[in-house]
């Protein structure tokens, strides 16, 4: 069980580290003026920081689930949001959707492989 909840953490505080780093890419990559894209960033990263932190601290389904789908949600956030075009900020925005959803279905994955269901 203890390597397993190991496991688990990692996928975890990726998704902190990177939802804290998308929360900060606007200051850092100089697009903070730029309404739809500093507000995705700002919103999005704060909402995988804090699924993170829930996960962590929780150890349940429903965190990985929402994480899952804000990372989906970062992916293709440059072209719901028309910001596609920009050369700089598309290809962050599709690294870290990618990387935030695959941690989150790995983590999904490990819950699934890892833990016998109990049926009545």
């Amino acid at each position: 069980m203890n390597t397993v909840w190991k496991k688990d953490m990692i996928a975890d505080v990726v998704g902190l580290v990177i939802g804290l780093g998308l929360f900060f890419s606007p200051w850092a990559v100089g697009f903070s003026t730029e309404s739809p894209m500093n507000w995705n960033a700002w919103l999005s990263g704060i909402m995988i920081a804090a699924l993170a932190v829930a996960a962590l601290a929780l150890f349940a389904e429903w965190p990985e689930w929402l994480t899952l789908a804000a990372g989906v949600w970062v992916a293709v956030s440059p072209w719901v949001l028309h910001f596609s075009s920009n050369a700089t900020v598309t290809p962050l925005h599709v690294i870290a959707g990618i990387l935030v959803a695959a941690a989150a279905a790995l983590r999904l994955w490990y819950m699934h492989q890892s833990y016998p269901r109990v049926t009545a």
